[in-house]
């Protein structure tokens, strides 16, 4: 029988860098208003600072200032710093001034050039999660700190490797939201992701340094004609494959866009930041919207591989969707998806708790960890007498939870620490609650 590897994922080609105004593909006015927002906000003279905050080459930066003084939007104020500069420095006249004040009234957005959807649209593909060849190897190497059983990488394997969306389900405890953190950690490579994004002469601002984490890069110096480190478009962000982690806080109005009517300008929703990366939906079910209602909005998404969003105005418009999509619940799915919602999602894993082989693993691995000697007497007392009064059902969660009760027990108690049938009882205390009727 002959085994094939799995073919690598092929590198991510990054977006061109524009050569000239038509390669960015935005509109000159657009581009000229930029500018001028950007020198009456930040209060640069300089071509290579204005490049820099604009995000452009330093030739196209030039040639937008050159346009604008020919307008007599600007004029130069002579070469500034003759001794360590020979850069000419530009300022606005009157005319620019007011250019700028009318272009921040329409949209107070200033700062780095978006990119056009249709230029957006074409590097998704070019580094799509589905893209992505994720072996045992590197998920074991992710997820080396929990102790999962083969069966669930079987088949936790090829859902991540599919980019499709995945359901996890289970009782509680018993380390769903981990799983979705390993299987972040296991992509490891990067993708390139836009500051903001054009569609329509509205800008959209996609990079945000709380869910994007941005590569170490070489910075080239933008006056030096040979280019020595960042060879892609400024206009992104060289990025870890992104992360969007929402719990009970999650509203169905968090993945349309958001209109700040004060800047006139967009953020992008959160699958959209989430773009070649995975979003994760936990405690799926604690919403104040219903699962069905959060999966009816992601039908087409999950189907299509586009969104659907709109605008202030009402305009509808498309944007790709390419994300791995992993849904965490307590609950049985049955119990809060109809069968054309399950159906949409690809994978469906149930997370079981751990034997009581694995719960010893963890239980011995936890106690090295937190430096709890372990004691045979306590064991047995909490196999034999404690687990029986729950069924004996084991969660991954309890070995850590009760490690922790016996050592602030020792702690307030001014002793060693140590592991006897007492401390476990009194650990165990803490572990439920008793259900009675409290007299109000």
């Amino acid at each position: 029988m002959n085994i094939h590897a799995a073919p690598e994922a092929p590198a991510i080609v990054p977006p061109p860098a524009p050569r000239t105004i038509a390669d960015t593909g935005l509109p000159l006015v657009m581009l000229k208003d930029l500018v001028l927002k950007t020198i009456f906000r930040m209060s640069v003279e300089q071509v290579s600072d204005i490049a820099r905050l604009v995000s452009l080459p330093l030739s196209i930066a030039q040639d937008l200032v050159d346009i604008c003084r020919g307008e007599s939007l600007l004029e130069a104020t002579g070469t500034l710093h003759a001794t360590s500069s020979s850069e000419m420095g530009y300022r606005l006249t009157e005319a620019g001034k007011a250019r700028a004040l009318d272009a921040l009234a329409q949209s107070e957005y200033y700062g780095a050039a978006p990119v056009p959807m249709a230029q957006y649209a074409e590097q998704v593909k070019r580094q799509s999660i589905r893209n992505i060849r994720i072996t045992r190897r590197q998920l074991l190497d992710a997820m080396g700190h929990l102790i999962l059983p083969d069966s669930l990488l079987d088949h936790l394997g090829p859902a991540v490797g599919s980019g499709r969306s995945i359901l996890m389900y289970g009782p509680p405890g018993n380390g769903k939201s981990s799983i979705s953190n390993g299987i972040r950690d296991a992509m490891g490579d990067r993708i390139y992701v836009p500051r903001a994004v054009e569609h329509g002469g509205q800008i959209i601002a996609v990079y945000d340094p709380i869910v994007h984490s941005k590569a170490e890069a070489l910075v080239d110096d933008p006056t030096c004609l040979r280019r020595t480190g960042n060879r892609f478009d400024a206009r992104y962000v060289l990025c870890d494959r992104p992360t969007v982690i929402t719990g009970g806080e999650l509203t169905l109005s968090m993945l349309d866009l958001n209109y700040n009517p004060v800047a006139r300008t967009y953020q992008a929703p959160l699958q959209m930041k989430a773009a070649g990366g995975i979003f994760i939906v936990d405690d799926l079910g604690r919403q104040e919207e219903s699962p069905q209602s959060l999966i009816n909005r992601w039908i087409v998404p999950l189907e299509e591989g586009h969104d659907i969003l709109a605008l202030q105005s009402g305009e509808k418009f498309v944007t790709p969707f390419d994300t791995l999509v992993i849904f965490s619940t307590n609950f049985h799915p049955n119990e809060i998806f109809d069968r054309a919602a399950l159906r949409r999602i690809f994978f469906k894993i149930k997370i079981d708790g751990p034997d009581q082989d694995g719960f010893l693993k963890i239980f011995a691995m936890m106690a090295r960890k937190k430096q709890m000697p372990l004691d045979e007497g306590a064991l047995l007392h909490l196999l034999k007498v404690k687990f029986p009064t729950i069924d004996n059902v084991y969660a991954n969660y309890m070995p850590g939870f009760l490690i922790d009760q016996m050592i602030a027990i020792c702690e307030f108690e001014g002793i060693p620490y140590q592991m006897t049938p007492d401390l476990i009882d009194r650990a165990w205390a803490n572990m439920f609650v008793r259900d009675e009727t409290i007299t109000k």
